[in-house]
């Protein structure tokens, strides 16, 4: 855990995505989304989209601030998803990302998923790295998804 971590006091929280706060980050993910992909290769959900019963929301804060989020969200047919993974950019670099990919992985599991898919921008680099570190593998389209070159596909098995 690299040292600026270690000192701040890290908190992950499933909560529901309401409020002012988590609508400010999630606009701020979805600016960063329509930043650096057109808007036909933007997949985050908006805000009104991840409060649903089948999706599980997660907070990440450093020192009481919301510096993150990350979402889980369970398919019919026994997959999950991983949605809306985002972090500030001060709060890259700290390791945050592979603590909340951890979190949504044991829900996963909790849950008897049988595997976590997920879409990341194919300029992603850091997120790419960091989901093949974990064990996920390039994979065509998954359900509504199509062929994008601005899109990169992954998957995981958790059986």
């Amino acid at each position: 855990m690299p040292e600026a971590l270690a000192q701040a006091r890290l908190t992950i929280t499933a909560e529901a995505p309401r409020g002012t706060e988590i609508a400010e980050l999630i606009r701020e993910r979805l600016a960063h989304s329509y930043a650096h992909s057109p808007p036909e290769s933007v997949h985050a959900l908006p805000l009104d989209q991840l409060d649903r019963p089948e999706i599980t929301f997660w907070t990440a804060r450093l020192d009481g601030a919301l510096v993150g989020c990350a979402a889980l969200l369970r398919h019919d047919d026994g997959s999950g998803e991983l949605k809306s993974m985002f972090l500030r950019p001060a709060a890259r670099g700290l390791g945050l990302s592979k603590a909340l990919l951890e979190i949504v992985e044991a829900k996963a599991r909790d849950l008897q998923l049988t595997r976590i898919d997920l879409e990341t921008g194919a300029d992603s680099h850091a997120a790419r790295g960091l989901y093949s570190a974990r064990g996920y593998c390039l994979r065509d389209p998954f359900g509504k998804y199509k062929e994008d070159p601005n899109s990169v596909f992954m998957t995981k098995d958790l059986a």
